[in-house]
């Protein structure tokens, strides 16, 4: 049950909320590489992976440890 839920699509308020980071310094990252890649719902919707945001949280988490 664990995995489904985060294996759920997030949008930009709760992606914001997760990693503290504002919407262009995610995207400025993910063009860099280093932050997980947004899902095109729509033409003016986008959505990520929660497990993926999450992976990334604590990627980000160990390395400042």
């Amino acid at each position: 049950m664990e995995n489904q839920t985060h294996d759920r699509l997030i949008r930009e308020r709760e992606c914001k909320e997760i990693t503290g980071l504002s919407r262009q310094t995610r995207w400025r990252m993910e063009k860099e590489g280093k932050f997980p890649s947004r899902i095109q719902l729509s033409e003016r919707a986008i959505a990520w992976r929660l497990s993926e945001v999450l992976q990334w949280v604590n990627n980000a988490i160990s390395v400042r440890a």
